[in-house]
């Protein structure tokens, strides 16, 4: 994401036209973005809520990532109320439709963590054990 672009939901354009493993990790590619549809697959939470979570995600990168997200029609972005009002993030019904991938990474990730003799997640909150339903 550019810096001096201008915050907002603005579509990013795919790397490679065409290519459909190049859109793929455009939408949800990079650091914490798998992680973070995992999380909303087992429910709606506030931005704080997400950032108590996933404590090692800076605000910034956090918020990037959700504005990438929502951009790309994954995850919307709901107003609870008047300003200053918490918001709401969940997944929409086409962010739904990326689940089974999210849950393939995740069994080979545990399979992957076994394989180069992984530890568990220390924080039980940023772990990602349980299965997307």
């Amino acid at each position: 994401m550019d810096k001096k672009a201008p915050s907002g939901n603005l579509s990013r354009p795919n790397p490679l036209p065409g290519c459909p493993m190049a859109a793929a990790f455009a939408a949800i590619g990079g650091k914490w973005k798998l992680t973070l549809l995992y999380w909303l697959a087992h429910g709606e939470s506030h931005f704080a809520g997400l950032r108590r979570r996933g404590a090692p995600i800076t605000p910034k990168v956090l918020a990037e990532q959700l504005r990438e997200l929502e951009a790309d029609g994954l995850v919307e972005r709901v107003v609870t109320g008047p300003i200053p009002a918490p918001v709401i993030y969940r997944l929409t019904p086409y962010g739904t439709t990326v689940l089974p991938v999210v849950e393939g990474v995740r069994v080979w990730g545990e399979a992957h963590l076994r394989h180069v003799g992984g530890e568990d997640s220390p924080n039980p909150a940023m772990g990602c054990a349980d299965a997307i339903g």
